[in-house]
């Protein structure tokens, strides 16, 4: 999957019914979201869609590998795609383990066509902003990674508030070496204040 199809919105259709997957296809495609269907879960488990950009809207009953069992791999995995269950096999019990595990919403078999749409856009606007987060947390994680141990002890030190002499009397060492230490942090992070560093050290470990 190249960058650009990857960074394009689908809406991931997962249902073992085939005329569900082409109405549900239908309609969305007719309010200009692009979809691609797949009639079990482990068809989209073998697919690029769990690394890709959009929404993935799943039945819960299906044979071999339901709906929950699917949300549970794409959990391990660290899928980052909302997943909106819809469902005529669906009990509030049901509902409320989805969204414990983290589903974005729930519907039930019939949907109102304008609910699904509006869960979906709002699934889209959720994605974009855990990609740029998630996107920011690998290239904050990145620059740290270029530091050496030493370097990481200061930093997160610094990030904490702490004076020089602070950090140096932490560490055991002496002010002057700290200060060589901090100017290497900031060079090699690009960082150009303490509430830069602060920002990439939060970033790093955002959720």
């Amino acid at each position: 999957m190249t960058d650009a199809i990857a960074m394009t919105p689908r809406v991931f259709l997962v249902d073992d019914q085939p005329q569900v997957l082409k109405a549900l296809a239908r309609l969305l495609g007719a309010d200009g979201f692009a979809a691609s269907t797949f009639d079990s879960a482990r068809a989209f488990l073998a697919s690029d869609g769990p690394e890709a950009a959009g929404c993935l809207v799943l039945d819960l009953a299906m044979p071999e590998m339901d709906g929950m069992a699917l949300q549970q791999a794409l959990n391990a995995r660290g899928c980052l795609l909302p997943l909106i269950f819809l469902t005529g096999h669906g009990d509030l019990a049901s509902g409320v383990a989805a969204m414990k595990r983290g589903a974005f919403d729930f519907l039930t078999k019939p949907v109102d066509v304008q609910r699904l749409i509006a869960v979906v856009d709002a699934a889209f606007v959720h994605n974009a902003a855990a990609r740029q987060q998630a996107a920011r947390r690998g290239q904050a994680g990145a620059l740290i990674a270029t530091l050496t141990p030493r370097e990481r002890e200061v930093m997160a030190l610094v990030v904490e508030g702490k004076l020089n002499k602070q950090v140096a009397a932490e560490l055991g060492t002496t002010e002057k070496t700290i200060k060589v230490h901090r100017a290497r942090v900031m060079q090699k992070t690009g960082a150009d204040s303490v509430a830069a560093l602060v920002r990439l050290w939060d970033a790093a470990r955002s959720e």
